[in-house]
């Protein structure tokens, strides 16, 4: 089915409508003026005829009519002149012995008995209807019949009606004009946010912009820049997850490529097997990683409703220790966990804050020199939860530390090439449970410590 056009639809609805009303209106006013007009021209025909009784009742039939009249004798008549109009008036005057003596040509010959009773009554005459009044009460004892021919009334319908008819014919045509006009001027914002939608670049995302937008576009241009942020920021989080997919799962396929190797190039049988024990684990450790990572990307869309669980940090610890010890050892870097004899317990996500105690330790060791020491601790401060991450590596000075949480940013002097999304990784998911990052100098007297300060968990 082909669309209709909305100015289409909004011309002939505002003519549908105007129709709807109008004709009806001049079909019920026509009705009106057509009784009114008939209750006027019967009044006038009463008066006629009562004033025809007064003179009758002043003057007497004799002397209106010229003479005593002759049984058998016409009745006087009246002359009339050229006017067309008065043949469709008539009267006839009748004296009590049932004689005309008083009429119009029209009405010279009409029997006495064609009007019977006072009033008003419709007659058949000379090949014409008539609508007459007849009223007898007059002390000379006339009686008097007033009559006008239908036709005469026809006539002036005619007239009602053309008029009323000529309103609608040749109005209804121009109010549709006027109404197509006004659609189009009052869609004019339409176009102009249709031309800005059109000339904007591929793949632009800037805000709509409407100058002087109607009240029923706003909400449409409102609603198309939510749509467009809501685009935006789930290309951006695409954006930042192929970087994290690619940042996270570079650790454990070099774990498993190097056992793999080893375990190929390896003769003895034993460290064959634990070459790949080492990449069946590591394989295993990225399963768990990529499972991880989908968590984090739903986490921060915001479509997991799931709740936040008690989470102790002491066991997420060793999980990363244990999971970076290829790396480790590869490196010669001395790391140590400082952990508390009690569970270390906040309200969040497993998976992120798993991911954050992760990246903060890859991060220092990709920065400190082979045999270099790393230092990640956990404590309690009163209703926080610190994570620490402390290395001796060449450290950042302070006026380049509010840099390294931009995503994709690489510092200087780190011995392997990341993508510089470790530390924006952090920075989600602390602002994900309302946490807050600190970097400050190593107490070693080089190097740098990262801080975490998380809500510790309600007992």
């Amino acid at each position: 089915m082909k669309p209709s056009s909305l100015r289409w639809r909004l011309r002939w609805l505002v003519i549908g409508a105007l129709v709807a009303v109008l004709v009806p209106l001049g079909l019920f006013s026509m009705r009106i003026t057509l009784r009114e007009m008939d209750e006027l021209a019967d009044g006038r025909l009463a008066q006629a005829a009562h004033v025809l009784q007064l003179m009758v009742r002043g003057a007497g039939i004799d002397a209106l009519a010229g003479a005593a009249q002759a049984p058998g004798q016409p009745p006087a008549t009246l002359p009339q002149s050229r006017h067309t109009f008065e043949s469709e008036v008539a009267f006839q005057v009748v004296d009590h012995d049932g004689r005309v003596r008083l009429a119009t040509a029209n009405f010279a010959t009409l029997p006495v008995h064609a009007t019977t009773a006072d009033g008003f009554a419709d007659i058949e005459w000379l090949g014409y209807r008539w609508r007459t009044y007849r009223t007898c009460d007059v002390p000379a004892g006339a009686c008097i019949v007033a009559g006008e021919r239908y036709d005469s009334r026809h006539d002036i319908l005619r007239a009602l009606w053309l008029d009323h008819a000529l309103l609608l014919v040749v109005g209804l045509p121009l109010i549709a004009l006027l109404v197509g006009w006004a659609v189009r001027r009052g869609l004019r914002p339409l176009d102009r946010l249709a031309d800005n939608l059109a000339a904007r670049a591929p793949g632009s995302r800037e805000p709509v912009a409407l100058e002087a937008a109607p009240t029923e576009l706003r909400p449409v241009v409102q609603a198309l820049n939510t749509q467009l942020a809501r685009l935006e920021d789930a290309l951006e989080r695409e954006r930042r997850f192929s970087a994290d997919v690619a940042h996270e799962l570079r650790t454990p396929l070099t774990t498993s490529l190097i056992s793999v190797e080893g375990a190929i190039g390896n003769a003895d049988p034993a460290d064959a097997d634990a070459a790949l024990g080492q990449a069946q684990q590591a394989l295993n450790g990225l399963a768990r990683r990529v499972e991880q990572l989908l968590v984090l990307a739903r986490l921060e869309a915001g479509v997991v409703d799931r709740p936040r669980e008690t989470v102790d940090l002491v066991p997420l610890a060793g999980e990363v220790i244990e999971e970076l010890a290829p790396m480790i050892g590869e490196r010669h870097v001395d790391v140590t966990l400082e952990v508390p004899d009690v569970p270390v317990s906040v309200s969040g996500y497993s998976a992120g804050l798993l991911a954050l105690i992760r990246n903060l330790v890859d991060n220092a060791l990709r920065h400190v020199s082979e045999g270099g020491h790393v230092l990640l601790a956990l404590a309690q401060a009163g209703t926080a939860v610190r994570i620490e991450v402390t290395d001796d590596g060449p450290g950042i000075p302070p006026e380049r530390r509010a840099e390294v949480f931009a995503r994709f940013h690489r510092e200087p002097g780190g011995h392997n090439e990341g993508y510089g999304v470790g530390l924006s990784i952090v920075q989600r998911v602390a602002e994900l449970h309302g946490a807050t990052i600190e970097l400050l100098d190593a107490p070693w007297g080089r190097g740098l410590s990262v801080r975490v300060s998380l809500p510790r968990a309600a007992s």
